[in-house]
């Protein structure tokens, strides 16, 4: 048991190493030398925990997207002890998942990365599909109790709108606040043509 607790611990370790060359250089920026300098273990224990570059890549996007998940549904489990508002719930959940907050940025950064290196790689992109999925269904479940018109359609449109927000944010089109105006005005429903007021980033 020891040792299969230590295995995991060290599997982790390499996947924050992976994130964060892959928040400086991007993922063309991760070599097996580099992620083990900066995991601080040998190439030998990058190579016993991970048999190949992408099945590391594959385990470092999960650990991603299990911090996000898990602070969503951290969130929820607070509001569900004290009765919140299905629509407090959509609203928090949607502006963890868009990554716009500016302490999100390294993160967002690293995300990007995944999902364009997905784009030529399947089992990244199988594992996004797995996430987004998991996170339509949750859409639609809260915007279901918010009484919304069909809910799995709404949900892919907030899901498609909060993940193209995080590139907005990241390239500067937007400002962190402006990007939380247009999720905002769109859980409200209200017109976009409030958005020539948005303003964007310097």
């Amino acid at each position: 048991m020891p040792r299969q607790v230590d295995h995991e611990s060290r599997r982790r370790r390499i996947a924050d190493a992976v994130c964060r060359l892959a928040d400086e250089h991007g993922l063309e920026g991760v070599t097996l030398r580099d992620v083990a300098a900066r995991a601080e273990v040998s190439m030998g224990a990058v190579q016993r925990c991970f048999r190949t570059k992408e099945e590391m890549l594959v385990f470092a996007l999960a650990h991603v997207g299990e911090a996000v998940s898990g602070r969503i549904g951290k969130r929820l489990a607070e509001d569900g002890t004290s009765g919140a508002d299905p629509r407090a719930e959509l609203e928090h959940a949607a502006a963890e998942i868009s990554l716009v907050s500016p302490e999100r940025r390294a993160e967002a950064r690293v995300w990007l990365a995944f999902v364009a290196q997905a784009a030529v790689t399947p089992s990244l992109a199988g594992l996004l599909r797995d996430n987004y999925r998991e996170l339509h269904g949750l859409f639609s479940r809260l915007l279901d109790a918010a009484g919304a018109g069909e809910p799995r359609r709404a949900a892919h449109a907030l899901l498609a709108l909060a993940d193209g927000l995080t590139t907005h944010v990241l390239i500067g089109h937007l400002t962190p606040e402006a990007a939380r105006e247009v999720l905002d005005d769109h859980l409200r429903g209200t017109p976009g043509h409030e958005a020539a007021t948005f303003g964007a980033c310097n």
